[in-house]
């Protein structure tokens, strides 16, 4: 006899299909992986000096991606990268976007150095979309569990349900510490926009 998947299996779901992230609005879905390498067109990325890069956290229109996210992320220093940088961003935008039905998004790209956010936790948002751009990802675990710790890798991405979707998250995650190791991150997040968003 086959015992049937309990709830804490099919909390997780990891593709390689991009597709699976909008499997988040399944009911017992609280995370959603899209499990892919780093585009290659980001892989310049690590030459950058990070203490020039500005971080970048605003609200962002859909319909004006593709002319606000280029001139946020020359102005905070990308140079030469910005082009490329811009283009994966701006798809990967609109993507969670359409996944979240939402007209605006707050968008982050953050330089961490530190352990900001050791603690395991859930976002006071609907949902949050992380990926890791440089550097350790995001790690995770089964609410309620003390292990195993899973991680993404940079250029994975992770849509995680918040505390304004459920009241009982099933996921949490944290960021990995780094401020032993002297890793930088360089951390995408994206969440939809309402005025009250948590940091």
């Amino acid at each position: 006899m086959i015992a049937a998947a309990s709830p804490r299996d099919e909390a997780v779901v990891i593709s390689r299909d991009a597709g699976a992230l909008l499997r988040i609005g399944e009911v017992g879905v609280h995370l959603a992986v899209w499990q892919r390498s780093m585009p290659h067109a980001l892989s310049g990325l690590s030459a950058l000096d990070w203490g020039k890069i500005e971080d970048i956290d605003a609200p962002v229109a859909l319909d004006e991606l593709a002319s606000t996210l280029p001139h946020l992320i020359a102005g905070a220093g990308y140079g030469d990268r910005a082009g490329a940088l811009g283009h994966e961003l701006i798809a990967l935008a609109r993507r969670f976007a359409a996944i979240m039905s939402c007209a605006v998004l707050r968008f982050r790209l953050e330089v961490i150095e530190t352990d900001a956010c050791r603690r395991f936790h859930a976002d006071l948002v609907t949902a949050r979309l992380l990926m890791s751009l440089i550097g350790p990802g995001t790690q995770w675990i089964h609410a309620g569990s003390d292990g195993p710790i899973e991680q993404l890798r940079a250029g994975e991405v992770g849509l995680f349900k918040g505390r304004r979707w459920t009241d009982e998250p099933l996921i949490l995650h944290r960021s990995p510490p780094v401020s032993e190791t002297g890793e930088t991150r360089l951390l995408l997040a994206l969440d939809p926009w309402t005025g009250h968003e948590e940091a």
